[in-house]
Formats: C-alpha cells, sequence, structure tokens
C-alpha cells in the first residue's frame, strides 16, 4: 500500500482534474479556488478545471491565474442550467470569449437529473431542461451550441441528461468536428452500458470516469475499471468531481484514484494517459 501512495504521488505529476467544485459556490466545498489551484501546484500538476452549476467559471479560472503565483493553472467553463438561460448559445459565446474551455450541457436542471428528484442543496423549483423536441430529434438550439464550441476549439461534455440524449448529442457533436465529453457514465443518474460507452468512444467521443461514483459507493470499483477496460485508456480521462464539504480534497481523491489504478493493475503509461495526455489534449490542444 505504502508503495502504491509513493508511486501515485510521482504519477500524478504533470496531470490534470478537470472537475473540480470550489467556492465561491451555492453548495458547501471544502476549499477555495485558491487553496484548490495551490494544492494542486504543491503535487507538480499542470492544471485543474473549475466547475459550477450556476455560474461560468472562466472569469474567476483567468482571476486566479493572474495572482495564485502557480505553474498549474486553472481552467473554467459553463454549465447550461436555467440561470445560464439553458440551451442558450450567447451564454456559451460569451463564457468561451472570456477563456471557458468547456461547456456542460445542464446538470442539476436536467430532465433526466430531476426524473430522479432534487439533489441535495437544490434551492429552487423548475422544469427539467431536455435536449430532444418532441420528434425526438436535437432542438436546433443544441445545433447553435455545438457551433460556437466549434468556433472557440472548446469541448462539449453532457452533463446529467439522459443516456439516450447523450448518444445523440455526442454523435451531432463528432459529426460537426468538436471535442466531447460523456459525463461520468457510472454514476446512477447518468450510467450508460459498457458496450454504449465503447461506441462513444469509437467515434471519438472522450469517456470521463470520475472518483467520486467509487469513493461514495455509487459504483464498485471493479465496474468503471472493467469499463476503462473497454473503452481503452486513449478514450478516457481520470477526474475527481470532489470539492463537497466532509470529503477529502480533490488532489487527495486523485491521489487515492491513482492508487487505486495501480493497485487493479493498470500501469504507469495507462494512467498518465488518462491523467495528463487525455486531458491536456481537451483543454491545451496538446
Amino acid at each position: 500500500m505504502l508503495h502504491f501512495r509513493q508511486k501515485a504521488m510521482e504519477i500524478i505529476q504533470g496531470g490534470y482534474d478537470l472537475h473540480i467544485h470550489s467556492t465561491p459556490s451555492h453548495f458547501e466545498r471544502i476549499q477555495d479556488d485558491l487553496q484548490v489551484i495551490r494544492d494542486a501546484a504543491e503535487f507538480g500538476m499542470a492544471g485543474i478545471l473549475l466547475k459550477n452549476h450556476y455560474e461560468p467559471t472562466s472569469g474567476r479560472a483567468a482571476l486566479v491565474n493572474r495572482i495564485s503565483e502557480c505553474e498549474a493553472k486553472a481552467y473554467g467553463g459553463i454549465v447550461l442550467n436555467w440561470p445560464a438561460g439553458g440551451i442558450n448559445s450567447y451564454a456559451v459565446e460569451s463564457a468561451l470569449a472570456m477563456g471557458a474551455v468547456m461547456v456542460w450541457l445542464p446538470t442539476r436542471d436536467a430532465q433526466n437529473c430531476l426524473g430522479f428528484g432534487n439533489m441535495d442543496g437544490d434551492f429552487f423549483s423548475r422544469a427539467g431542461i431536455t435536449v430532444l423536441g418532441e420528434q425526438g430529434r436535437l432542438l436546433p438550439e443544441v445545433y447553435e451550441v455545438i457551433e460556437v464550441i466549434r468556433r472557440y476549439d472548446a469541448v462539449l461534455a453532457t452533463g446529467h441528461i439522459s443516456t439516450k440524449e447523450a448518444v445523440e448529442v455526442c454523435k451531432a457533436g463528432r459529426e460537426m468536428g468538436i471535442k466531447m465529453v460523456f459525463t461520468h457514465p457510472e454514476w446512477p443518474r447518468t450510467k450508460a452500458s459498457a458496450e454504449i460507452q465503447k461506441n462513444m468512444a469509437d467515434i471519438g467521443v472522450v469517456v470521463e470516469k470520475n472518483w467520486m461514483n467509487i469513493a461514495d459507493n455509487l459504483c464498485k470499483a471493479d465496474e468503471m475499471l472493467q469499463n476503462i477496460r473497454a473503452v481503452g485508456p486513449e478514450h478516457v480521462f481520470i477526474a475527481t468531481d470532489r470539492g463537497q464539504k466532509n470529503r477529502e480534497t480533490p488532489v487527495e481523491g486523485m491521489l487515492l484514484f491513482i492508487q487505486t489504478l495501480l493497485e487493479h493493475g493498470f500501469t504507469e503509461k495507462e494512467i498518465k494517459i488518462m491523467l495528463c495526455q487525455v486531458p491536456a489534449w481537451l483543454v491545451a490542444g496538446k
């Protein structure tokens, strides 16, 4: 165990965590933006992506990069929940013009997510957002959002929409030539089979794997790791989805994730692909 821990501390260097929740936030978080970036920099990480369900984080990331004096870089994004106007290309353009690199389709406000009930901390009543029209086809607004993302060479992630919706968006996004992310398909509200994940990877979609789902017993480690094998590490990035109060910090979560991968037979090279290579391509174009 100690050997794996020491190895994880070496592997994390140069890595990215593209799913971190920090303060300021509408929900209690364990660290603020500066604490997160300084923690990441202390362990030699290359970058983090700040996520907030109800406000863009591109401006926050720019300020963090200016004042933190860290080599690690903060990135921002926008989630298309109701405060952003839902599937709103104008909000996307605004966030990307401010430096955002990731756009998430609705999360807490997705029709699919609300079908499971409110999440902890939800504080207003609302109808759920869907990306599909009455005929089961993608709404015109979705194509407008994809077009803006294409112009900025940014990334579109599926958020908390249903698997059926996510598959349709991923197909459309890839046909229009943008980078697509299939968001945490082991989370119960967005769960997708290994076959679906593999089909998406085959058309160039990157599949996200989150430590939170394992740590909070929302899926078995074996299930997620088998899905990684089915998809292939070159089509995966690992992230923590951490920042929740009374949980480990994002950096500690990433170390535990790396340690778990090592314990289950993943090689350093495979982990580096998922931790460094794939996320760097997504947000930094490397």
